[in-house]
């Protein structure tokens, strides 16, 4: 399968590192014009400097906004009034007792993990659905599904962005523009190393040990049993994006190894 993005645009929120970076990395590949975005000029800029050094005929642009807010998201829109693609990625995570979770903690996840989707998602696709073409993809996780007790303000905004993309794949029906969810599980994305490096140097342990152990006592059911990488998650990415996957919309689509002991 020959994928080829040739004159599409892409926008992927929170694309410095990690999943974000990796899809930015693939459409680029594919042919795609990628918009980078992050919440500062200097983490956007070593973005750029490091996806032309792997892909130096890449067109790329980049955007320093904080998506977390509505100014912020309203700096994107302006900078970047279209998109074919738009990759909603940008959030965070990390765990803590349920009961120390407050008000405000609640309301910054919710924030950065949905409503930066709901901004986003509510401008880009009018323009993609006056062209009759265009592709959204939120990046949700296995967690959204199976809600990890540690972190379940976490797992609440990852299920909301299952609702979400299956809703509004309904609301453009119908048309040339797909919607779809991708659910990873753990990653080795750049805050997920960082939070098993401090887990490993915290029990006196090695980074591979950490992750093993990380996997066997956090993700039991995991078929693949390791982390995936970056690499894996964006290849679906790039796939959902593409013209072969015209077919394919208001789906959760997995790459998390088999963690989700469930049939659909």
């Amino acid at each position: 399968m020959q994928i080829d993005l040739s004159g599409k645009h892409a926008i992927i929120t929170g694309s410095t590192a990690g999943i974000g970076f990796a899809i930015a990395q693939g459409l680029a590949k594919a042919g795609a014009d990628v918009v980078i975005t992050g919440r500062t000029q200097a983490r956007v800029d070593g973005a750029i400097t490091a996806l032309k050094k792997d892909t130096p005929n890449a067109k790329v642009e980049v955007v320093a906004a904080d998506l977390g807010t509505a100014e912020g998201c309203q700096t994107l829109i302006k900078q970047q009034p279209s998109a074919d693609i738009l990759i909603n990625n940008v959030g965070i995570f990390g765990p803590q007792d349920f009961f120390d979770v407050d008000d405000a903690t609640w309301q910054q996840f919710f924030d950065i993990n949905i409503m930066s989707a709901v901004r986003l998602s509510r401008h880009y696709a009018q323009g993609m659905r006056e062209r009759d073409w265009g592709r959204i993809q939120f990046i949700s996780s296995e967690s959204g599904i199976n809600i990890p007790g540690e972190m379940v303000h976490y797992g609440m905004t990852k299920s909301a962005l299952l609702s979400f993309s299956r809703g509004l794949a309904k609301v453009l029906s119908g048309t040339q523009v797909t919607v779809n969810a991708i659910l990873p599980g753990p990653t080795r994305s750049e805050g997920v190393l960082k939070m098993i490096g401090e887990m490993a140097e915290k029990e006196g342990i090695s980074q591979q040990e950490m992750e093993e152990r990380f996997v066997k006592e956090n993700r039991p059911s995991s078929i693949i049993q390791r982390l995936a990488t970056p690499e894996e998650v964006a290849s679906m990415s790039v796939y959902a994006a593409s013209p072969q996957a015209s077919a394919t919309t208001g789906a959760a689509l997995r790459v998390e190894g088999g963690i989700v002991d469930t049939l659909t």
